[in-house]
């Protein structure tokens, strides 16, 4: 596959420039004061929700050249589908790739809501299938599987999901799920399952990313660490006679200078409250690890200036990375930043590094 870049849609909160606390942009309720100064009225009172600011990252997304769009699954935000609905309605190019657990219930009807979001998308949609969360928070969506057991349960969620997605009648007996002659007949069956997204450091994630997904996203490490475990992984596809992209979970901080964005990121760090929690930057290699992890959950963040951070992103590239999966704070503004003045450079590098290749 072709290198693409997603943009990590911020589902729970997100910053502003000057106050990268966490805020839901456009949502207050009456005992919010304005976020303007006094004497200066916010006209939109409780007119707006934070759906509103979705809104305007997801077209942000679009506009700046993006290739795709993440929807998170996260406990503190609204529902992964159904964010992923709006965005598609607010974007015209991008893919909506909708991370959820395999436990949100039938993986026969949850074939029919991907083909029905296909239809409706012009075939934009993509799976992310994560384990839930924690044990606690898998607990809060009653879901009492054991740890052992999530990733057959996801194997099976999509062995079954592609079974009736195929235009055969498909039949299948599990631990998890059961079908009978099922599949889909009429305009549902012109249409594939979605690209189907997975992660994991494991072996056991990596061994079931070889057999059933598209793209493994890896979260963040040093290009020289990340570089064998691609290898693994791949070498665990061909085992199986197929192919499957790698992909990197990691945040940017991109400015005019290096300076500048070690300053940038100094500010967001002490903002955020985490000065004691993270180790200070990898000197000569732009990264930082744990810098944005609590709130974007991103492993490490690339900083540096732009041709700095688009060289990075490259050298992952190099090491066999095809899917980046990034986020910034604050999203609507970094967004544009972020797909103006870095993507071309690396979608160049990108290029360069194919021809050479060939």
């Amino acid at each position: 596959m072709a290198t693409e870049f997603i943009w990590q849609l911020p589902v729970a909160s997100d910053g502003r420039y000057g106050d990268a606390r966490a805020i839901r942009r456009g949502e207050r309720d009456g005992s919010e004061r304005s976020v303007f100064s006094p004497g200066v009225s916010d006209p939109r009172g409780d007119n707006f929700n934070y759906f509103d600011y979705l809104y305007q990252v997801a077209r942000a997304t679009d506009l700046a050249g993006f290739d795709g769009l993440q929807i998170p699954d996260d406990p503190d935000a609204d529902e992964s589908w159904i964010v992923a609905a709006y965005a598609a309605r607010a974007t015209r190019h991008v893919r909506i790739l909708a991370e959820f657990p395999a436990s949100r219930g039938s993986s026969v009807f949850a074939a029919k809501n991907a083909i029905s979001f296909q239809r409706f998308s012009k075939g934009r949609f993509a799976w992310q299938i994560g384990l839930g969360g924690n044990e606690l928070q898998r607990r809060w969506y009653g879901d009492h599987l054991e740890e052992a057991d999530l990733l057959p349960r996801i194997e099976e969620f999509v062995t079954v999901a592609r079974g009736v997605t195929s235009g055969k009648k498909f039949s299948f007996a599990g631990r998890f799920f059961e079908v009978l002659e099922g599949g889909f007949g009429g305009p549902l069956s012109a249409y594939p399952l979605p690209p189907v997204y997975l992660s994991g450091n494991s072996d056991a994630a990596l061994s079931l990313s070889a057999r059933v997904a598209d793209v493994h996203i890896f979260d963040a490490l040093p290009v020289a660490q990340l570089r064998p475990a691609v290898a693994h992984l791949k070498a665990l596809a061909d085992q199986e006679g197929r192919k499957v992209a790698a992909g990197l979970r990691i945040d940017l901080v991109a400015r005019e200078t290096e300076r500048e964005a070690l300053f940038e990121a100094r500010r967001y760090l002490n903002q955020s409250g985490q000065q004691r929690t993270v180790a200070d930057p990898a000197v000569g290699s732009n990264y930082w690890h744990g810098l944005s992890y609590g709130r974007n959950g991103a492993a490490a963040s690339l900083f540096g200036d732009y041709e700095q951070v688009a060289k990075r992103l490259a050298e992952y590239g190099e090491a066999g990375v095809e899917s980046f999966i990034l986020s910034a704070v604050p999203h609507l503004e970094e967004a544009y930043r972020i797909g103006e003045l870095v993507l071309p450079v690396a979608r160049g590098l990108a290029s360069a590094e194919r021809r050479l290749a060939a």
